[in-house]
């Protein structure tokens, strides 16, 4: 569920299929995402799951949806 979520804002904002979406995904290969997007991202990902800030060092290390949805499922109960 946590997925399927983090796929349907991930599709909204970089304006891509789902099926382009999987935990192997790449944000900066895959996506082209910039600083600006990973922002936007992490805001409404922070609204959706109403999770507390993520650090800039947290941030680093989210290369992937797989990284991203790991993240995420450690602070919230899907």
């Amino acid at each position: 569920m946590v997925f399927e979520r983090i796929q349907k804002l991930i599709c909204e904002q970089f304006v891509v299929d789902p099926e382009q979406v999987t935990m192997e995904t790449a944000f900066v290969d895959d996506l082209g995402a910039d600083s600006l997007d990973v922002v936007e991202l992490t805001m409404a990902l922070e609204e959706e799951f109403s999770l507390a800030e993520v650090s800039d060092e947290e941030l680093k290390k989210i290369l992937t949806v797989g990284d991203l949805v790991e993240y995420v499922s450690r602070y919230v109960q899907d």
